[in-house]
């Protein structure tokens, strides 16, 4: 079976094909930020525009890549949520509309799951049930995962996500959007003892998340010491590291409840190579193991919702064409 996937949740149109047989066929990936960068974040309505000019060609060039013509298209799934309204409303048009042409089903996938999925697109492959640690710019959660649509959610976030903390704190040390890459950048020349950040939360019962305080002590911080080019690197080492101290604990006592040994890291964030360097420690030391995407499918991108949409067919999920259809997922709510 072949799948067309369309991700259209925020700034970047992905479009890729997933064969059920050779895998990935085809991956085309348009990024926003240079759109996006004068603004500081990302302006929706310039995001919808913009999703709807480059959508259409790179479903060709998506399709020529992969050298399928769209008699071979046997389902075409899309985002549906979460993600800006307009940019979903893009990708959902496009893609019921040439299911409908094609006659082929729709699948909506719910843009979580499709991270949560994204590290089974590689060669080494989690068995159920596993652990997921999500981190991303919208959602920061840990996640029982028992098989396909069996999902608990453990923890998650009370106000900012994890992403968001990284991306609002390098707006503070003046940072160009999107920052969490370039303040982890910076990071690489911190002292590592100059400044200690709390690692909130870890003292709580419970497996919830909160990176509001941590911004604020960042903040306080760049307000109260000279912002030389050092110190802006001892500040960003400080706040990565109590980031990634918190989300390891985290996750570690998640391991310790469930009894599992198998951990899933997903999500942009998870990108960051010392949040992969201390998770694969941990896994180590336990005897268990970690597993995430290649940085390329960490980040939005098309092969996470064409995996997905496939795996959802397998479970038996379409959508009447008739009708708007939301996935129905455990971690929406």
């Amino acid at each position: 079976m072949r799948v067309l996937g369309i991700e259209t949740s925020c700034d970047e149109t992905g479009v890729a094909i997933y064969d059920s047989e050779s895998g990935l066929l085809a991956d085309q990936l348009y990024s926003q930020v240079k759109l996006h960068v004068q603004y500081g974040g990302v302006v929706p309505e310039l995001a919808s525009r913009d999703h709807i000019r480059k959508i259409v060609p790179l479903i060709q060039t998506t399709l020529k890549e992969a050298c399928v013509s769209p008699e071979e298209i046997d389902a075409v799934s899309y985002t549906a949520g979460p993600g800006l309204i307009g940019a979903l409303l893009v990708g959902a048009s496009v893609g019921r509309a040439l299911a409908f042409a094609w006659n082929v089903p729709a699948v909506p996938v719910h843009h979580m799951e499709a991270h949560l999925l994204a590290p089974m697109i590689e060669d080494q492959v989690p068995d159920f049930p596993f652990i997921a640690l999500l981190v991303s710019g919208g959602h920061t959660q840990l996640v029982q995962v028992n098989e396909i649509g069996k999902y608990a959610i453990l923890g998650e976030s009370l106000d900012d996500a994890v992403g968001e903390a990284f991306d609002k704190t390098a707006k503070l040390l003046g940072l160009e959007y999107p920052g969490g890459a370039m303040l982890a950048h910076l990071a690489q020349q911190g002292h590592p003892d100059r400044f200690i950040f709390p690692r909130p939360m870890i003292d709580r019962p419970g497996l919830d998340f909160s990176f509001s305080g941590l911004k604020t002590a960042a903040a306080l911080t760049i307000r109260a010491n000279h912002e030389d080019e050092q110190t802006r690197c001892d500040i960003a080492y400080a706040f990565e590291k109590a980031v990634i101290d918190t989300l390891a604990i985290k996750s570690e006592l998640a391991l310790e409840q469930t009894g599992l040994t198998r951990l899933v890291l997903a999500g942009g964030v998870s990108a960051n190579e010392k949040l992969r360097r201390k998770l694969s420690v941990i896994m180590h030391e336990r005897q268990g193991k970690v597993f995430y995407a290649r940085p390329q499918f960490c980040t939005d991108n098309g092969a996470m919702i064409a995996y997905a949409g496939w795996r959802r067919i397998q479970e038996g999920s379409r959508s009447d064409l008739s009708i708007s259809v939301h996935p129905k997922w455990a971690l929406s709510q």
